[in-house]
């Protein structure tokens, strides 16, 4: 077979037929345990959401002038979908790394960027069909359905993308599962749920306002609720440039440690 046909890339093109085997594998990964990537963050949601609603909703009310409930379900769909895409990409990298097969993944004549958006294309993926099983959720149970349909696809898309890329770097640098864990446990959980996610930052005193507005989920959360129900507590173009730059920055440094072999080649 010659050598178009294998897809090899040579003189910058790109090599689609070795992408396109490395996001189909991404997505075989999580579709073949759908119970676990797909049903598992929906009950989780559902189970947020009703928890929230009956304990606290009765003497919370309306929150910026809409139901608690409608104000509390974008920010767990957003929240579940960027844990999603952040456990898709770190675990398929984590998983090849301690059983050492990652050479398989790095041997094939793929380049950092190839590498990296095969990583992307699979989280993005999570993320999506997760957002679209909450978001059905959430409309049938709420009647509550996108305000900006193209909006909730763009934050969507752009949080998964966000988080697959801290994936990616976060599965490299660690070097062993508990190390992985607490990534996940210290810093990604945190920054997902101290970003809007059940409460107004209006709420806030000052200085944790100010905290929360250097939290990049905050605008993934804030764009997706805007998205959704059409409120949110700042400009949702403000949280689009910010989250598209902080996005840039990480898929940048994750397409670095693919291309030179950092952590990955001995």
């Amino acid at each position: 077979m010659s050598d178009q046909g294998l897809g090899v890339r040579r003189f910058g093109r790109v090599n689609w037929l070795g992408l396109q085997t490395l996001v189909e594998r991404e997505i075989r990964r999580f579709g073949a345990v759908w119970t676990q990537t797909l049903l598992a963050p929906l009950v989780t949601a559902g189970l947020f959401l009703m928890i929230f609603t009956f304990a606290i909703g009765p003497r919370r009310g309306d929150v910026m002038g809409v139901p608690f409930a409608s104000f509390l379900a974008p920010g767990l769909m957003t929240m579940t979908v960027i844990q999603n895409a952040f456990a898709n990409s770190s675990s398929s990298i984590m998983v090849a790394k301690v059983q050492g097969n990652i050479v398989d993944t790095l041997m094939p004549p793929l380049s950092g960027t190839e590498l990296t958006l095969g990583y992307l294309f699979g989280a993005v993926a999570r993320g999506l069909a997760v957002a679209v099983v909450i978001a059905l959720g959430i409309g049938l149970l709420l009647g509550s359905w996108p305000a900006h349909p193209l909006a909730a696809l763009f934050f969507v898309v752009l949080g998964s993308t966000l988080m697959g890329g801290l994936g990616i770097i976060a599965a490299i640098y660690a070097q062993k599962f508990d190390q992985m864990a607490a990534i996940t446990n210290f810093i990604v959980t945190p920054l997902a749920f101290l970003s809007g996610t059940f409460y107004s930052v209006e709420a806030l005193p000052p200085v944790l306002a100010k905290i929360t507005h250097l939290n990049p989920i905050f605008y993934l959360i804030d764009g997706a609720r805007f998205a959704m129900i059409g409120v949110s507590d700042s400009s949702p173009w403000l949280g689009a440039v910010i989250c598209g730059l902080t996005t840039a920055v990480v898929v940048w440094i994750a397409r670095w440690m693919l291309m030179t072999g950092y952590r990955l080649k001995a």
